[in-house]
């Protein structure tokens, strides 16, 4: 069983419709989880102005996390016009280092949006930072173009990620195969439906789109395929199998 895990998303809100029954049901299980937003997702609102759903957003994903047990943190990129660069990258290993993470989850690299792409990416990158041996008194920080980000990455010790998981997203099922079925049991199951029916954007009141209905739905047709109710799908690069997580 995985004892801290990651997950990381381009906008608030989608880790928690693809990663949060798994990360409710670790938390239960007594893992440490910790939800981070590399965008708070400010432009997805048709009435709404960026400056208000921001705020709205913001709050909704501190909730989220809060009732289900997680830690949340949001960075201030722009919604849609996220970079992959490493002053980002810089930001999210950093935080690795600090959470130590057994497990990141993150976007799969194939999607109709281009915050995303860009946000698997970056995991990917900032796991690389992360276990890099960097101290302050080498010249990591003199070298890289952004010598004050590198240089508080040195101040914490490097860490290695074992497990780097992409979750399901309907937005980003370009060449996504599942080859990892996590169980999700009752309890986290309706944690997570108590915490994520508070965001407005789940229940379809932004473009209409039934994101509760269709992840529970996904999860019913996982689980049939993984001889549980429910189960959350990732990709890895192993044969599928029904993951450890699962616990006893």
């Amino acid at each position: 069983m995985s004892n801290s895990v990651l997950a990381i998303g381009g906008h608030i809100g989608d880790m928690d419709l693809t990663a949060g029954p798994t990360l409710a049901k670790l938390v239960l299980e007594g893992a440490s989880a910790t939800i981070v937003a590399l965008t708070p997702g400010e432009r997805g609102h048709p009435r709404l102005s960026p400056a208000e759903y921001k705020k709205q957003k913001i709050a909704e994903g501190t909730a989220f996390a809060e009732a289900i047990g997680a830690d949340f943190q949001v960075l201030d990129n722009s919604d849609g016009f996220l970079p992959d660069t490493d002053d980002v990258a810089l930001q999210l290993a950093r935080i690795i280092r600090e959470k130590q993470p057994d497990t990141i989850i993150t976007h799969w690299k194939h999607s109709i949006h281009r915050d995303h792409e860009h946000t698997a990416v970056l995991a990917e990158r900032a796991r690389f930072l992360a276990g890099l041996p960097v101290v302050p008194e080498d010249d990591f920080a003199a070298m890289s173009p952004y010598p004050e980000l590198a240089a508080k990455l040195a101040e914490l010790p490097r860490h290695g990620v074992r497990s780097f998981l992409h979750a399901e997203n309907w937005e980003d099922m370009e060449g996504f195969t599942p080859s990892l079925y996590v169980p999700i049991p009752e309890e986290a199951f309706y944690r997570w439906v108590s915490a994520i029916r508070h965001q407005a954007f789940a229940r379809g009141e932004t473009y209409g789109f039934r994101y509760i209905d269709y992840y529970t739905a996904l999860m019913t047709t996982r689980g049939c395929l993984a001889s549980y109710p429910r189960a959350c799908a990732f990709h890895t690069n192993q044969s599928p199998e029904v993951t450890k997580l699962a616990g006893p």
